[in-house]
């Protein structure tokens, strides 16, 4: 057992030695479900010829204009931001469209959080999202990625 007759073995990457590259993403007119489950392929690092499903091995991904994407069909009026305050009677239902119209980043990071799979990988800061077209983060280089 454990001989490999073919002579090929396989790779599995480790944390210190993955290089991370930062995308940047445009989010006008583009719907919210597809290009979260293109940017949540991205951050887990599914993308990769490398991708070991225990190692981060993700990127970071900057989304500018995050106010500017499209909800499709009823999404608008049937889908709700669901919560609870605590207290006895608290729970509270926000539509996506008073979300996308007051916390756009929130909406957006919720949505692409749901997403990423359910281990301790899902909680690393590698999302980066504003509701304009400019970024802090210009002294990384990120490459535009057109989705």
């Amino acid at each position: 057992m454990g001989n490999n007759k073919t002579g090929s073995s396989s790779y599995l990457a480790r944390p210190e030695k993955v290089i991370r590259q930062w995308f940047v993403i445009d989010a006008t007119d583009k719907p919210i479900g597809r290009l979260a489950a293109k940017i949540a392929r991205i951050l887990v690092g599914k993308h990769r010829p490398t991708y070991t499903p225990h190692v981060d091995t993700g990127d970071f991904v900057v989304v500018i204009n995050a106010d500017k994407v499209r909800l499709t069909g009823k999404k608008g009026s049937q889908s709700f931001y669901h919560y609870h305050t605590g207290h006895p009677g608290g729970y509270r239902a926000i539509s996506w469209d008073v979300m996308l119209q007051k916390k756009p980043t929130f909406l957006f990071e919720h949505v692409v959080k749901g997403m990423l799979p359910k281990t301790r990988l899902k909680y690393e800061r590698k999302l980066k999202v504003y509701t304009g077209s400019n970024h802090p983060h210009s002294a990384q280089s990120p490459q535009a990625l057109e989705i």
